[in-house]
């Protein structure tokens, strides 16, 4: 079992059982094999005018606690490996406001980890910062990654008339795009953009199924500076990823990513309710795809000078900053350039064809794809899909049906295309 501690510096134990691990929130606890979270952020928070309730920060509290969690529990210890069993001591300001939501909670990250979790919340979080809080001018948060959803996403906020707040999860090779796309849209001011700060000797898990988590806790403390006092949420990512069916039966649970699934998103709202954040998730282009997203983009001016700047590679890093073009996000991209624009796209690939595409590295993206179009096609959409509609509520079941459909059709154009079928 992997243990983890994560409280302020003063309310760790002074001495840690064999095989534990502990972070310290907000500064660093001066000790060795003791991570730090966030180092120096809690102040920064206070100085810019943060004054979000205490359930607010206790979600942001609980999601960091998480995050280092998952970077320090390595997969390859266990006995699948893969599927861990977790128990994490995350400290709060208000605990028991979370003791009825425990089983929800390690559901919750279930779903999105794969893993088993035991969860133990103590009163050794760090209290909100209380600075000086003016509300900010905008009306909604968005999150803003750098990538094409989040940028049309932006594109379609501001045409309607709203004023986002964007918040964006520092990324090494996207932060400067991202600043660049806030500034456009929404100006000075409207744009927070932050990292998890979680550091640790020892080696870190490469999954990160949770890393996710930082993100809505970053954007879930963004609507605390917002006067509504129920503000919107909006998460934009196409349906096809959102419900992420798995492509082959290897694929299936955690082993695709759940970070934006209706499923997931459900969850985490029931626990945002339950304890008091009172803020509304959205999955806006949950029954579109990216092709129909960039179709229908309500500023296709701005979208066709931005659209082949943003990233959308899995492997981006690896291929020192460019889109490797076989990766699932890439040929997920690539097919939507081509609903859209018949094929013309700027962005530059590694591989500009999936013919001929290296294999020697990671899975083979393009065979577990053209095996998804060639079973949709010989068995039916229904057959491809299993159980992967069995989280819908009845009535929204043939609109997850058509877009999962519809976002197939999509890629099967593009292997067509490079003639993969």
């Amino acid at each position: 079992m992997i243990k983890v501690i994560c409280a302020r510096a003063e309310q760790l134990p002074a001495e840690l059982q064999p095989g534990e691990r502990a972070f310290s929130y907000f500064k660093s606890a001066r000790r060795a094999g003791v991570g730090t979270i966030a180092k120096g952020w809690h102040g920064s928070l206070k100085r810019k005018g943060f004054r979000p309730s205490p359930a607010t920060w206790d979600f942001v509290q609980f999601c960091l606690a998480v995050c280092a969690t998952d970077l320090c529990g390595m997969r390859n210890t266990s006995a699948d490996g893969w599927t861990r069993t977790i128990e994490l001591s995350v400290g709060l300001h208000e605990p028991l406001r979370w003791e009825p939501y425990r089983a929800e909670l390690e559901q919750l990250l279930k779903v999105l980890t794969g893993d088993y979790w035991t969860l133990i919340f103590t009163g050794a979080g760090m209290p909100p910062p209380e600075g000086r809080f003016v509300a900010k001018p905008q009306d909604c948060v968005s999150l803003l990654s750098g990538g094409l959803d989040s940028l049309i996403g932006g594109l379609d906020l501001v045409a309607q008339g709203r004023r986002p707040l964007f918040v964006s999860q520092l990324a090494h090779e996207d932060s400067q795009r991202q600043r660049d796309y806030a500034q456009l849209l929404g100006g000075d001011g409207a744009h927070y953009q932050w990292s998890h700060g979680i550091s640790f000797k020892g080696p870190k898990e490469p999954s990160t199924r949770a890393r996710s988590l930082a993100f809505y806790a970053f954007a879930v403390l963004a609507t605390s500076r917002l006067a509504d006092p129920c503000p919107t949420l909006f998460i934009p990512e196409n349906g096809f990823i959102c419900v992420n069916p798995p492509l082959v039966p290897g694929r299936v649970s955690s082993l695709s990513t759940r970070t934006t699934h209706p499923l997931f998103i459900a969850k985490l709202q029931q626990v945002l309710d339950g304890i008091g954040v009172n803020v509304q998730l959205e999955l806006p282009y949950r029954f579109k795809t990216k092709g129909e997203m960039m179709n229908d983009c309500l500023d296709p001016v701005r979208l066709q000078q931005l659209a082949w700047q943003t990233t959308s590679c899995g492997r981006f890093r690896t291929y020192n900053r460019t889109h490797c073009g076989r990766c699932v996000p890439c040929m997920i991209r690539r097919a939507a350039f081509t609903a859209w624009t018949g094929g013309n796209d700027d962005t530059q690939y590694v591989y500009s064809s999936l013919v001929g595409s290296d294999k020697s590295s990671g899975p083979d993206d393009p065979m577990a794809v053209a095996q998804a179009v060639l079973t949709t096609r010989s068995k039916g959409i229904d057959r491809f899909l299993g159980a992967s509609l069995a989280f819908a509520p009845v009535d929204e079941r043939p609109q997850y049906r058509s877009v999962l459909t519809n976002g197939i059709q999509e890629l099967e154009a593009l292997l067509t295309g490079d003639g993969v079928l």
